[in-house]
């Protein structure tokens, strides 16, 4: 049997998109190099990103709405990516979540499913299941509704997608990840043709609660604690630190609050 997964959690503030992707790629190689059950941690990456639009494997630029040229003069690098699905966008107000991970070996899928201890990721489809559920639990903590669209990747409020997802894997090890849209500011969106798709509209936390008085760090917190408790790991280990949370505060001037629970957290 494999050993418990350990995770740890380092948030990088705002760092380019390119150091990230280097980043992301040396940690995967030093988990792709290990035996099958070394005891090794797998990392999340918490990040947001100047200014970039960038498009997947299979394509995306068609999708661009503008020139490069123009990108260029309002300082918003473009980058095509390894990962799954097609253009997106990242900026200052978005939390990007990266998680390089082992995934399990198919064999031990059942067994650990089945476990009351800690979880690791298993098959990729699995795996893109679990972020989009742990985002909708995030969600549900503001009072939110997040859902999932069969034949469309990541969370949706009705038709407005609030969080993007888009993964590669190589040698059983993921990396790239989730963009969960917490700002008002969506004018980067506005440049492209979200995810290829024309009739379909982007959305964020803010817009949805109606004001702004929810800040990336209690964001973070909460995505944190939902990632921890969807994987049953008990510490997760958080580099450089983890703010405390009271769940009793007020986080609207509008007066809406937390919701105590975690409805709409269903698959």
């Amino acid at each position: 049997m494999p050993k418990q997964p350990v995770w740890k959690a380092i948030d990088l503030g705002v760092m380019a998109y390119a150091d990230v992707h280097e980043l992301q790629k040396s940690l995967a190689a030093e988990l792709q190099s290990l035996d099958r059950d070394a005891d090794a941690p797998d990392t999340l990456l918490l990040v947001e990103h100047p200014p970039v639009i960038t498009t997947g494997r299979h394509g995306g630029a068609e999708n661009l709405l503008v020139d490069a040229e123009l990108l260029k003069e309002r300082g918003v690098a473009l980058v095509q990516t390894e990962r799954g699905g097609n253009i997106t966008c990242h900026f200052p107000g978005q939390l990007v979540a990266y998680p390089i991970a082992r995934l399990l070996p198919r064999k031990a899928d059942d067994a650990a499913a089945n476990s009351d201890g800690p979880r690791r990721p298993a098959g990729v489809k699995e795996f893109f299941n679990d972020l989009e559920t742990i985002i909708m639990r995030t969600l549900a903590r503001f009072g939110l509704k997040g859902e999932q669209i069969p034949g469309r990747s990541g969370v949706w409020i009705e038709n407005r997608k609030i969080c993007a997802l888009g993964i590669a894997v190589k040698r059983r090890v993921t990396f790239h990840g989730l963009a969960l849209n917490v700002g008002n500011d969506l004018s980067l969106f506005d440049l492209i043709t979200p995810c290829g798709l024309a009739d379909a509209s982007v959305t964020s936390l803010h817009r949805e609660l109606g004001c702004e008085d929810v800040s990336m760090a209690e964001v973070k917190t909460i995505f944190l604690e939902e990632f921890r408790d969807y994987y049953r790991l008990d510490p997760l280990e958080i580099h450089p630190g983890r703010r405390k949370n009271n769940a009793n505060n007020k986080f609207c001037s509008n007066g809406r609050h937390r919701r105590p629970g975690k409805a709409f957290a269903g698959n």
